[in-house]
């Protein structure tokens, strides 16, 4: 599938999206700033990536957090995954919240975040009076599984 991409005036020395390996299934989005951008503990800041994207119609784009950098120095992503539209033709950015005890230094072209290419299923809306009722019914926020663990005994 093509997807349409323009690099930013300035940010013409900045590779574009790459997949590191033939499985991966995002590829990897570069900070497209100058100098070098320190993020203290507890602060969040928007990153540029220096590119515009033309997706095709029924897909989006995910931002998706780097493993690596959230688990070594608590680089995450506060809104995850950030979704970009079909539509959406203005600079990608990445929204990085520094939630570890350190300062983090991003420089030109580090890799901050995934790009996830995902098709788009719109929801056709069909109000109801009632709903199908199912074994979980309303319970939720670490209801399942409790049920029947408590019917095992292992409460």
């Amino acid at each position: 599938m093509g997807v349409g991409i323009v690099r930013a005036v300035g940010a013409e020395d900045l590779p574009l999206p790459r997949y590191a390996t033939e499985g991966a299934a995002g590829a990897d989005l570069h900070a497209a700033v100058v100098g070098v951008l320190r993020i203290e503990p507890g602060a969040r800041v928007l990153v540029p990536t220096g590119l515009h994207l033309a997706l095709p119609d029924g897909y989006e784009a995910q931002i998706r957090p780097r493993s690596g950098l959230a688990l070594r120095h608590g680089i995450l992503l506060p809104n995850a995954p950030g979704t970009i539209d079909a539509d959406y033709r203005g600079e990608l950015q990445v929204i990085l919240w520094n939630a570890g005890s350190d300062p983090f230094e991003i420089r030109r072209g580090d890799r901050i975040a995934q790009l996830v290419i995902a098709p788009v299923v719109r929801a056709r809306w069909e109000e109801r009076p009632s709903l199908e009722a199912t074994e979980r019914g309303a319970g939720g926020f670490g209801h399942t599984g409790r049920h029947a663990s408590r019917v095992e005994g292992k409460a």
